[in-house]
């Protein structure tokens, strides 16, 4: 039995300990040295060893993790978390919030809550009654990775919240302080160890990490920006959320501030950038939120972003090399594109020797010449481009870049269109058929495990494959005729490919390719379609009825499914067993019903909604037009709803759309 004198104790110490945790990895305002903090923590971890009874699982000295794991488990985000929209310049910037403007009531609230924007690795924790559950990453948006293990160990992330609902889904980022980033990489280097590359990169190498004790010895730190989905409490403003999770002991972004005109948005964007190198942290812009949640609601996201969001980027940081040759790589859809080879040179942390040219256009325009010196930037901080040449700096042995007669991979003649060259021998050419199946095999596609880059190479060039239907002809005996090819590796591989059969409509769509359809537009297309055969029969016009797909994309999609060796690779890919899983119907109350969201929902998010039409038998779209059938409408609905009466579609409210469905409104 613990007396009442050392119970007393020990709460009276953590208590202490978890107070200045919060002063020095919340609020950074420590109020005692790091040699103090460290006796008082080792005090504690002495109580605790003579009375193990006292230690609970969120005790200041449990995050030093536990045993490893042996491999990440997937989480389904009840509320997708999007990326966000890019902007670049104040006139885009200007550009977006008149488009907000647009769909919004003219009575309505335009307030925009102004925040720095974290160059981190995004998480959601999950809380319940309080209590830290899970985190997890953002994955694709929908699916993430479970990483609650090493999560638990970043000191900054509270255990317990106070005055918690029944359920809150915080979403923030994951980040290293570039003093802790700096100081880490120095000890590093006296050991004879490499030093890391960057902080966002060891943020997330060490957030996805097996063994949580290599995460718990990396000064991660956490601040939340948002909330996913709540039970048990109501926000109606994106500042009284936020306010709500600081006095809870959440670290929240810093900085924020609410403002109403474009005046405010450039004098608080300049005023980051101007101290973007005196931060603590990383930032590479400034986040736009609108304030008002139900206003959010209203307008609603794209398949990718939301369109209450925007991230106003700082201009991307640049450095100067010089170009020592030209390559032209040919992707999957026999594009060629003129890659520069560059004298190796860091940028934002990253050692780059290659920039795209992005096309012949783009090489007149810019009069890049082999043997220039070059300005180069990443766009997003991601993609290496040449912006600019550096004339001054010529010495005439300079040598014109000339684009190839030939495709470089077979010899084939190039086809020359406004402004791209293109192989013309389209399914023939090894350069496409390996893109076409490295697509395919990828994880957000039929998701072929071991099949890497290599064993492409080795399956096209040894004629075992010339499409993606031949991956399933595949059997042990030719595979083990390959060099380095074992019996365990083929195994696993056949395995593999035996598993990706079993797919679903959206992620097969997206296997397939088709140029100007990635996965966002895939899943929409399944969604409005519902079959295979109803896609690849629509004409030009029934696919411009999808979100997000305008006239260039559903000519590329119409173009691809009337070409007869599509055609023929599809059927034989059906034809070889591969499956495409349809959603369950729970009835058919909204058979043949073509169904619109407009407005704020109150009992569901706009991803649920989608999800019960779908379930009881209904479609989807984002756009009112003669196609649509019903409008449901809530708080905020605005030009949608006024156009849904203009043509006469019937509109009803969230009640009586779940009376109809048959859930408890």
């Amino acid at each position: 039995m613990v007396s009442e004198t050392i119970r007393k104790k020990y709460e009276k110490l953590r208590a202490e300990v978890e107070r200045h945790d919060t002063l020095y990895f919340i609020l950074s305002a420590p109020e005692i040295s790091d040699a103090h903090y460290d006796r008082l923590y080792r005090d504690l971890e002495r109580l605790e060893h003579d009375y193990p009874e006292l230690r609970t699982p969120d005790s200041p000295t449990q995050r030093v993790g536990g045993a490893p794991i042996e491999r990440f488990e997937k989480v389904e985000h009840r509320i997708p978390m999007l990326s966000l929209e890019k902007v670049y310049t104040k006139e885009e910037f200007r550009a977006w919030t008149e488009r907000i403007k647009a769909d919004l009531d003219r009575d309505a609230d335009n307030t925009l809550v102004l925040e720095p924007k974290v160059d981190g690795d995004s998480l959601e924790l999950v809380y319940e009654r309080g209590v830290l559950v899970l985190a997890s990453t953002r994955g694709d948006g929908r699916i993430g990775e479970n990483v609650t293990h090493t999560v638990r160990t970043v000191r900054g992330i509270p255990r317990r919240l106070k005055n918690a609902p029944e359920r809150l889904e915080v979403r923030g980022e994951a980040y290293i302080r570039i003093a802790d980033f700096r100081a880490l990489n120095r000890a590093l280097v006296e050991k004879g160890a490499p030093p890391f590359a960057n902080p966002r990169n060891l943020t997330s190498g060490s957030i996805k990490q097996l063994d949580p004790r290599i995460t718990a010895s990396r000064p991660l730190r956490f601040m939340a920006h948002g909330l996913g989905s709540v039970v048990g409490r109501k926000f109606r403003r994106h500042m009284d959320a936020m306010q709500f999770l600081a006095d809870a002991g959440m670290p929240i972004v810093d900085d924020l501030q609410a403002v109403r005109t474009m005046d405010e948005i450039e004098a608080y964007y300049q005023r980051l950038l101007a101290s973007r190198d005196r931060r603590p942290y990383e930032i590479d812009g400034i986040v736009a939120k609108v304030d008002d949640l139900f206003l959010r609601d209203a307008l609603g996201a794209r398949s990718k972003s939301p369109r209450w969001a925007i991230a106003y980027k700082f201009p991307a940081r640049e450095e100067t090399t010089q170009v020592l040759a030209v390559d032209w790589q040919v992707g999957r859809t026999g594009k060629l594109t003129p890659v520069a080879r560059l004298r190796p040179v860091p940028i934002g942390g990253v050692t780059v020797s290659n920039a795209t040219l992005h096309n012949p256009a783009q090489i007149q325009k810019l009069d890049v010449r082999v043997g220039d010196w070059v300005l180069v930037t990443r766009s997003g901080d991601v993609i290496p481009y040449v912006v600019q040449v550096i004339t001054a700096r010529r010495t005439g042995k300079e040598r014109p870049i000339e684009p190839p007669s030939r495709c470089p991979v077979d010899g084939a003649p190039v086809e020359v269109t406004e402004s791209d060259l293109f192989c013309s021998a389209r399914i023939s050419c090894p350069a496409q058929i390996k893109g076409a199946i490295e697509h395919f095999k990828s994880r957000a596609a039929m998701n072929i495990e071991g099949l890497g880059p290599e064993w492409i190479d080795v399956l096209v060039d040894g004629g075992l494959i010339a499409n993606a239907a031949d991956l399933y002809r595949l059997d042990k005996k030719r595979l083990l005729e390959l060099d380095r090819m074992g019996d365990k590796l083929a195994s696993n591989l056949l395995t593999a490919i035996e598993a990706s059969k079993r797919t679903t409509l959206s992620r097969f769509i997206n296997a397939l390719g088709i140029l100007h359809v990635g996965e966002a537009t895939a899943a929409a297309l399944a969604e409005h379609f519902g079959s295979l055969e109803a896609l690849m029969d629509a004409s030009e016009e029934e696919l411009q009825g999808v979100a997000d797909v305008g006239p260039v994309v559903a000519r590329s999609i119409h173009d691809f499914f009337a070409r007869r060796e599509n055609r023929t690779v599809i059927e034989k890919l059906l034809a070889s067993g591969v499956s495409l899983a349809k959603p369950r119907l729970k009835s058919r109350a909204l058979e043949g019903e073509v169904v619109v969201f407009t407005g704020g929902l109150e009992r569901l998010t706009r991803d649920d909604a989608r999800r019960v039409v779908a379930e009881h038998g209904g479609r989807t779209t984002d756009s009112v037009s003669q196609s649509a059938t019903l409008v449901v409408a809530g708080p905020g609905a605005g030009r949608k709803l006024d156009k849904a009466r203009q043509l006469g579609i019937k509109t009803i409210g969230e009640d009586e759309f779940l009376r109809r469905v048959g859930m408890p409104s």
